[in-house]
């Protein structure tokens, strides 16, 4: 048996080459849900809008028949979640920085696992962000997304347009994820090198870790990063 699949265009990445066109035949067991079918394909239900069979609007669990021509839409951009609180996989450590530069509240550690990760998530009501398939396929996460493009850039520029959060840019420490506070010169002089001192006035403080901030000489590529970051959330 065999049901006749539409996949939006956005979602052919994550289909085998022989299935990336405007419909396919999919091998169909008569009793598995629609999820699963959709899920055997390679396309997590985390990429999904909501899908419709024979014209109508079903869930997941929809049992499909033969006769229903299945239509599975990506999901919908801006996403809309309940919060835009993040925890990235081990890979996405440049990602996690530039995230936390423009204010997002982006837990990252380099040694967690998945089944921390997932821990974490649903503990915190953070969304996941991997290129894991596999732990975006795991029933027990509440939410996950899928981290499109190869390069930090296209990454960072992804998760922006997917969710549209709103951005606090120079509030979070990019090591740390903790927040930022005011400090002043004097407070933080005794910790600077002689360079930094003569050269600068404000300065930032981490509350949680103390690392302490100025705008250097990287002022003007990360300025760059946080008016794209502006653009992506606010096109046109």
């Amino acid at each position: 048996m065999e049901v006749s699949v539409r996949f939006s265009p956005e979602l052919w990445i994550f289909l085998a080459p022989r299935n990336r066109r405007p419909e396919v035949l999919l091998p169909y067991d008569g009793t598995s849900s629609l999820g699963h079918l959709i899920e055997s394909a390679g396309v997590p239900l985390t990429e999904i809008g909501g899908p419709f069979a024979g014209g109508r609007p079903v869930g997941p669990s929809h049992r499909p028949s033969p006769d229903e021509v299945v239509e599975v839409p990506a999901v919908p951009r801006p996403q809309a979640v309940p919060d835009c609180r993040f925890v990235l996989d081990v890979h996405l450590g440049t990602l996690a920085r530039r995230l936390r530069l423009v204010g997002l509240d982006t837990a990252y550690r380099n040694d967690m696992d998945d089944n921390a990760l997932i821990e974490q998530a649903n503990a915190e009501d953070r969304v996941l962000l991997t290129q894991d398939r596999g732990i975006l396929r795991r029933r027990s996460l509440w939410l996950g997304a899928y981290v499109r493009g190869a390069r930090p850039d296209d990454q960072f520029l992804d998760v922006l347009d997917r969710f549209r959060p709103p951005l606090a840019p120079w509030t979070r420490c990019t090591a740390c994820n903790g927040r930022l506070a005011q400090v002043g010169k004097a407070e933080v002089e005794d910790a600077l090198q002689p360079g930094t001192r003569r050269s600068y006035d404000e300065f930032a403080r981490c509350r949680a870790c103390g690392r302490i901030y100025w705008h250097g000489a990287h002022g003007g590529s990360l300025s760059a990063v946080v008016d794209r970051a502006r653009h992506a959330t606010h096109p046109g």
